[in-house]
């Protein structure tokens, strides 16, 4: 994790594409907003690895959604037993339900289902918020703690040195 975090403060301040970036922060949205631990869950982090996206800003905004996930957890829930008790629908959850190796995924499971609902329709606008953002911090923030006192001082201690060039190397 701290290895993904240095990467992604690299990454930051670099030249990695910020649409990279904000598809990772938008990726870990989604998989954040999902209750782990099910096999939905797996193939959905496995799938994440098949598209450009930076890895740190997916494990940060995963972390981050988990942790702040209980917060809403009564909303996804809700939201989760409305769609899966609308009466068109029903034929077609039945439909999955009888298929093999479908029920694993427990697509049934409100939260499943709400946390689904809620990172497909927030993974757009979180990309762009994200695509927004990057620049702003490029061009105002970074500067502003790249000049600091204190990250000047830490960065005279010898073990912090040594792993900046570490990461560079890289």
């Amino acid at each position: 994790m701290i290895k993904a975090t240095a990467k992604l403060i690299l990454a930051l301040n670099g030249n990695v594409k910020k649409s990279q970036i904000a598809a990772g922060f938008a990726w870990g949205m989604l998989l954040g907003i999902i209750p782990a631990g099910n096999f939905f869950w797996i193939v959905l982090f496995i799938v994440s690895f098949f598209f450009r996206h930076n890895h740190g800003s997916k494990l940060l905004s995963l972390v981050i959604i988990k942790l702040l996930s209980p917060l809403v957890v009564y909303q996804i829930d809700a939201l989760g037993w409305w769609i899966l008790h609308i009466d068109s629908f029903r034929p077609f959850f039945i439909s999955m339900f009888n298929m093999p190796f479908v029920p694993f995924t427990k697509f049934n499971n409100t939260l499943v289902m709400g946390g689904l609902a809620i990172g497909l329709v927030l993974w757009i606008p979180v990309f762009f918020m994200f695509m927004a953002l990057i620049p702003l911090y490029r061009n105002h923030v970074a500067v502003k703690i790249r000049n600091s006192k204190v990250i000047k001082a830490i960065m005279k201690f010898p073990l912090f040195s040594l792993i900046e060039k570490a990461l560079i190397k890289e």
